[in-house]
């Protein structure tokens, strides 16, 4: 019987194929003592069993690339936390079994993480999968996850760790379903990246009976289960029709009366770089630059390590726009040389600046390396900070451009309430904003993006979030400067209107979505974005102000 059901969309596309079920681990270790004098040999096999699943996390990286190296390092780092290995060599010292001791060590952490706010409960589920990779490896047993098939499938999960989402063969799984999950959590940001339509946040996604086809629209988020032969011929029909238009569009970013609006990539690394040309970006929005300080967390890269990376990226768009972000350490992404590590809540602690101006020789040294990569190239190159609040953290990232000596614009990101409400302020010390509205949202709502019970409050439709953009993209204007998103907002076509229509002057994103953004600007005037523009704000929730806009838009 065909029934459909309503999840997030975050990956553009459709799907159709048989329902394949995601592995569940159920490792438990058998609780049993231990002789004492077994007790270094487990202790041993503990720590070779942690070293080869943060090796094989750290393989899995470098060969996904990108966006995902740097989760997956993250990972890794949290497989070689030495609190985490002390508490299992404790537990094995007093008779505990080395995949026992595991098990109970990553359980009372687990449980610390659970108990201690949104932000850090949001960590759970990583923790949860390097657990399970290390108790496998000591057990013995394969680690449940993709399952193996010759034919292409949907894949279903309760959610996907990072590891898992990035190396999914796109041959084989046509797209992904998840019942947890947010449109900005880490396997919602591969998924785009890999171009696999995909939904999150669906309640009782893994209900649904293994092989049974689905159809999945990674734009709507609706996933209809056993469709009809002609429903499906019909998604196929659209889907091509989609595909053509998109091969069809090309050029720059703008409205069909001509309004201009720079479509840019958002990138982790020179490996982002060839799909970003390849999609026809304009330059870079943001340039994530943790991936090479994620390689080591226990010091910095060199000057002239940074220089070469930084150098591959420039050096891919001649006469292009470059917007590089410095170092955005702590919260999720801890660094040993730089973040604290006793910080009962990292996402409200020393993150991103806050954490470089506590080490401006780590400033220092990056502002430095994007100085000499840009010697000699007509790059336009522009270095904004991470995590800005106030004119003060604005004068003084500014302050530490000019003494590196940098000749770039500098800007500053808005993922802070504070810096939305006190834009003007701050565009007198930099040039530039752009908004990161995964981290703005996260921050206005108090909801983390990890966290799929609170996606709805991550949903970037949400009025409130718009508010915010509308009064930085006001004072940007006000002060004849430039206000850009570079958060997963902008992936969103009908979204990228609105917030066109709400005066940001690019939009930066993941480069499978530039095409799609290209062909929906190409459709409507600005007059039609600012109208839409205005109806999304004057609804009360984000389903509301996505019909608003969309009735606006397709000129009902």
């Amino acid at each position: 019987m065909t029934e459909t059901l309503q999840g997030v969309g975050v990956s553009h596309g459709v799907a159709i194929g048989q329902v394949r079920h995601m592995g569940t681990a159920v490792l438990e270790p058998e609780a049993k003592q231990i002789p004492t004098e077994d007790a270094a040999r487990e202790q041993a096999r503990a720590k070779r069993a942690v070293d080869a699943v943060a090796a094989d996390l750290q393989a899995r990286g470098n060969l996904a690339g990108g966006e995902a190296q740097a989760v997956l390092e993250a990972q890794a780092l949290m497989a070689l936390d030495p609190e985490l290995m002390a508490d299992v060599e404790r537990r094995i010292a007093v008779g505990s079994s080395a995949e026992r001791a595991v098990y109970d060590a990553f359980a009372a952490y687990r449980a610390l993480l659970a108990a201690a706010g949104d932000y850090l409960a949001g960590r759970v589920a990583d923790l949860d999968d390097v657990r399970n990779r290390i108790v496998a490896r000591l057990m013995g047993v394969p680690m449940p996850g993709v399952p193996d098939s010759d034919e292409p499938y949907v894949l279903i999960a309760r959610d996907l760790a990072p590891a898992d989402t990035a190396l999914l063969d796109p041959t084989l799984v046509l797209g992904f379903v998840t019942e947890e999950g947010g449109p900005t959590s880490h396997s919602a940001i591969l998924a785009r990246a890999l171009g696999v339509p995909a939904v999150v946040a669906m309640p009782g996604a893994t209900a649904m009976p293994e092989g049974v086809v689905v159809a999945v629209d990674g734009s709507s988020g609706a996933v209809i289960v056993d469709p009809s032969t002609e429903t499906q011929e019909r998604l196929r029909r659209e889907a091509a029709e989609r595909k053509a238009a998109l091969a069809a569009s090309t050029g720059p970013g703008r409205t069909s009366d001509g309004h201009l609006i720079p479509l840019l990539a958002n990138i982790g690394g020179p490996v982002d770089v060839p799909a970003a040309v390849k999609a026809g970006a304009e330059g870079v929005g943001l340039f994530r630059t943790e991936f090479l300080f994620l390689d080591d967390s226990k010091k910095a890269p060199s000057e002239d390590a940074q220089v070469e990376a930084y150098r591959a990226v420039l050096e891919a768009f001649p006469e292009g726009r470059v917007v590089v972000r410095v170092l955005d350490a702590g919260a999720d992404k801890p660094l040993d040389f730089l973040t604290p590590a006793d910080e009962p809540n990292p996402a409200l602690g020393v993150r991103g600046l806050r954490s470089l101006l506590e080490h401006p020789e780590v400033l220092r040294t990056q502002l430095r390396a994007l100085a000499r990569a840009a010697e000699g190239l007509p790059v336009h190159l522009e270095v904004m900070a991470p995590m800005v609040a106030d004119r003060q953290d604005a004068k003084a990232f500014a302050d530490a451009c000019r003494e590196a000596g940098l000749q770039a614009k500098f800007g500053a990101m808005v993922e802070i309430p504070s810096a939305a409400l006190r834009a003007r302020s701050i565009l007198r010390e930099v040039e530039f904003l752009s908004l990161g509205t995964n981290d703005l949202a996260q921050y206005t709502f108090a909801a983390d993006r990890q966290v799929g019970a609170v996606a709805r409050l991550q949903d970037p439709w949400q009025p409130a979030l718009l508010d915010l953009v509308a009064l930085s993209a006001e004072a940007a204007r006000a002060e004849g400067k430039s206000c850009g998103v570079c958060g997963e907002a902008a992936s969103d076509p009908v979204l990228a209107c609105v917030l066109t229509g709400l005066g940001v002057t690019s939009l930066s994103m993941g480069a499978a979505s530039i095409p799609y953004v290209r062909a929906k600007l190409a459709k409507v005037t600005l007059a039609q974005c600012e109208r839409a523009a205005a109806a999304a704000r004057a609804a009360d929730s984000a389903a509301e102000a996505r019909a608003a806009a969309n009735q606006v838009l397709s000129g009902e």
